[in-house]
């Protein structure tokens, strides 16, 4: 079976990766420099490197239908610069999962594949999608929606070690972004981890830099999310899949089974 991924960020990949473990032909989609800030837990640098290998897993970029197989048949994850999925035409998948994480739908129809699997708010199963996946952690993290919406988008982030709002770096300005230090770092409360435009970016709490946006991404404006500090400062899940990733591909490996069950049922 195949599956097409809208996006390739750290969510994203740990569907990517789960669904790929267990044996699904999987592609997905990105900008052509994306901008998540735990790109090391995520499958997007292979948009800018070729190649990109988490927790034994590795994606290749492709431009074409026969790249794509090429990479099938060695194991790998294709991965496109294509924002807008135009190469769901190439690929014909059977699943097509929405997860942008854009907190609306940028595109995506119920109509894209014969299973349309939308990944945080900004979808409603039965209307734009067949079913839903919960994001917000907590005690419905990872769980399948069949009709109506997700928890809405409340804009704080989720609880990790104590904190929300503060472990997350956000940019004064537009501009060019110059990160300082690199992900896995020790950081401290109060210190600049990057600049934009010559204006600092500043950490709140101390911790390990679990991401931050790669050099050279030109930020739009102020606000911008450059990057998340983690309080429990443990390196290793700076470059691992996240628990909340993991629980997100749980539901929409689910959501592919159970409909695979119906339609076996139904025949």
């Amino acid at each position: 079976m195949r599956v097409l991924i809208r996006g390739a960020g750290d969510l994203a990949s740990g569907i990517g990766w789960r669904l790929h473990r267990c044996g699904f032909q999987v592609a997905m989609t990105d900008l052509e420099r994306p901008t998540a800030v735990r790109w090391m837990a995520a499958f997007c640098p292979a948009l800018w490197l070729g190649a990109w290998t988490v927790e034994g897993v590795t994606a290749r970029r492709c431009a074409d239908l026969p790249q794509a197989v090429a990479a099938w048949g060695a194991g790998e994850i294709p991965v496109f610069a294509d924002p807008d999925g135009t190469c769901r035409s190439l690929l014909k998948p059977d699943v097509v999962v929405d997860a942008i994480l854009a907190k609306r739908n940028l595109g995506t129809a119920i109509t894209d594949a014969l299973l349309v699997i939308g990944i945080g708010p900004g979808f409603c199963a039965g209307e734009d999608c067949h079913m839903v996946i919960e994001t917000k952690r907590g005690h419905t993290l990872g769980r399948v929606i069949e009709t109506g919406t997700a928890i809405p988008n409340t804009g704080v982030p989720g609880d990790i070690g104590g904190y929300t709002v503060e472990r997350v770096l956000r940019t004064p300005c537009g501009g060019d972004f110059v990160p300082l230090r690199e992900i896995g770092d020790a950081v401290r409360a109060g210190e600049t981890l990057a600049t934009v435009a010559g204006q600092p970016v500043r950490t709140e709490i101390s911790g390990v830099l679990r991401g931050i946006l790669p050099a050279g991404t030109r930020v739009p404006g102020p606000g911008f999310k450059a990057g998340d500090v983690d309080p429990r400062g443990n390196r290793e899940h700076c470059f691992t899949i996240s628990d909340k990733a993991l629980s997100v591909a749980g539901g929409v490996l689910e959501a592919i089974l159970r409909t695979q069950a119906e339609e076996h049922r139904k025949h």
